[in-house]
């Protein structure tokens, strides 16, 4: 099936539900003219349970919403064929995505303190006529040097009902997990009127129908480009990425590795710690620093023989995407500068403890 599309005839739900299934993206049922997921099954309303130990959704039943979410064509078909007036949820964190909903509600516009979180806006520049998350997300993206997300025309955009948009973005690095929220949050937000629907959340698939009107796919493209790099970077800075587990510092040393080989760790060892910690705090941990030190370091231990270069520079490379995913090519910029300046300068550690 083509891609949904407003220039032609409307598809059916089930027809939209099984294309979002062809792209991966697990999908669930609507209630009928609604944007939310119907009603839980009566022993589930009756029970306090996780959705992942109940016994619905193991047997395909529609119960908890986006936690129901599938891709399983057979279970997609009953689903639609028994209710063909459902509408279609995208779960976005089995599917990848990262949608930036931008609202235009009527709502007292706050201090401009509270516009874009964590950027102070001087007082010289002129607000006049900022009414909608459009406005704050077209000031970011200004105060970045970078076109608005709403203009992008190399994604997926659908036009809401009630006159907001939805962007969709893939996430091009599927280890890094973002979380959701709203931008009247005090604690995590993109701009006010700009959501971020994530991982632990869902998006009403294009081409859905409710009491309100229609989503409407818009401009050229129909499915989603990756997240924009300078994008990536204010979900780091305001707190969107979900904590990752940081990976133990304690290596198992082959006993056929060499004495100069182990001692080579012990130093290495210490400074990639540094760097893969820098993933729990996303700004202001010298993350630059601590990976200009390790890369150093590990092009002179590498020049002196002491560890395989190859190997190195890959270990070196997947600690800095964990903890900077959102700057691949800035990371490795970085350690191939650094490296290369260490290589320079074999390090040599006999007498070292």
């Amino acid at each position: 099936m083509r891609a949904p599309a407003s220039s032609t005839r409307p598809p059916t739900s089930h027809a939209v539900a099984l294309w979002c299934a062809e792209q991966g993206w697990p999908v669930h049922p609507l209630a009928p003219g609604r944007k939310t997921p119907p009603a839980n099954c009566p022993s589930c309303k009756d029970k306090q349970h996780a959705p992942k130990d109940c016994a619905c959704l193991s047997a395909g039943r529609p119960c908890h919403g986006f936690h129901a979410a599938t891709t399983n064509t057979t279970t997609i078909n009953a689903w639609w064929s028994a209710h063909p007036s459902w509408g279609v949820g995208v779960a976005c964190g089995g599917a990848d995505l990262i949608v930036i909903d931008v609202d235009a509600h009527s709502a007292p516009v706050p201090d401009r303190s509270r516009l874009l979180p964590g950027i102070p806006i001087h007082d010289s520049v002129n607000l006049q006529g900022l009414v909608s998350g459009y406005d704050t997300l077209a000031l970011l993206a200004a105060l970045r040097s970078q076109q608005t997300p709403a203009e992008d025309k190399s994604t997926l955009r659908v036009r809401t009902p009630s006159g907001g948009l939805h962007i969709w973005y893939r996430n091009p690095y599927p280890a890094a997990r973002v979380r959701c929220s709203t931008g009247s949050s005090p604690k995590v937000a993109l701009a006010w009127q700009v959501d971020i629907r994530a991982d632990g959340g869902y998006i009403v698939a294009p081409t859905t129908r409710t009491s309100q009107g229609t989503y409407v796919p818009e401009g050229p493209s129909r499915l989603p480009a990756p997240l924009p790099e300078w994008l990536g970077e204010e979900l780091v800075r305001t707190g969107h990425m979900i904590k990752p587990a940081l990976a133990s510092s304690k290596r198992v040393i082959s006993p056929r590795r060499s004495r100069t080989a182990v001692s080579g760790r012990r130093i290495l060892d210490p400074l990639l710690l540094n760097v893969a910690q820098c993933a729990l705090t996303p700004e202001g941990a010298s993350f630059t620093e601590k990976l200009n030190r390790a890369a150093y370091t590990a092009g002179g231990l590498c020049a002196a023989g002491h560890l395989d270069e190859l190997p190195i520079r890959a270990e070196l490379r997947e600690t800095a995407d964990s903890a900077r995913p959102w700057q691949t090519a800035r990371n490795e910029r970085i350690i191939d500068s650094a490296f290369s300046a260490g290589s320079a300068h074999p390090l040599r550690i006999e007498g070292r403890s």
